[in-house]
């Protein structure tokens, strides 16, 4: 049971949760800090939901910078984990992040068991969170809010943190759940047929 089977395991089992849910898009390895980290799996609809799986055959090594990434932009992580690293992990990671424990069944299926339930991220970050926006919808923002004067051919770095300053977090957490969902090409075709598009 390595890696790729879990995600594979975690996606099936999130794209039916998730069915009737029209509003709802899971991505496969969303990137962060302009793709320096990327989350395994990430369910988008009112809030962004993040999966980080380590399996039996993965080391922890970089799950701390991982976690400091995370913290900043999920409203709700999860930790998918095997029971090898499970006792060293989950003090590696926040309180507030939920922990699945997976397990290998004798004929070969994968089984998930809920260790702790995700909660809510106190502590979201409203410039990690826009830097999710790509430039062009971050400047639509800033026009938006009559904010855009002076900024339109500054670099995406400045657009981002003006962007942080002048509008509030409510804001520009629901532009990029938005942004992420109406994205050419981000929905998978398996996605696509669930929800019918």
């Amino acid at each position: 049971m390595n890696d790729h089977h879990i995600r594979a395991a975690l996606k099936r089992k999130l794209l039916f949760r998730y069915l009737k849910d029209p509003e709802a898009l899971v991505l496969d390895e969303l990137g962060l800090r302009h793709g320096k980290v990327r989350a395994d799996i990430v369910v988008v609809n009112s809030i962004l939901h993040g999966f980080e799986v380590k399996s039996d055959r993965d080391t922890l090594k970089r799950l701390p910078d991982q976690a400091r990434i995370y913290n900043a932009v999920f409203d709700r992580m999860t930790l998918v984990i095997g029971y090898r690293h499970a006792y060293k992990a989950i003090p590696m990671v926040p309180d507030w992040w939920g922990v699945k424990l997976v397990t290998m069944g004798s004929h070969g299926g994968i089984y998930f068991s809920d260790a702790r339930l995700a909660r809510n991220n106190p502590s979201p970050d409203i410039h990690s969170i826009a830097k999710l926006l790509w430039r062009d919808e971050a400047l639509a923002l800033l026009e938006e809010i009559g904010a855009a004067t002076g900024f339109r051919s500054k670099p995406r770095a400045t657009i981002y943190a003006h962007l942080s300053k002048v509008a509030n977090l409510e804001l520009v957490h629901s532009r990029v759940c938005q942004q992420l969902r109406r994205r050419i090409g981000w929905r998978s075709a398996e996605q696509q047929m669930l929800n019918g598009d």
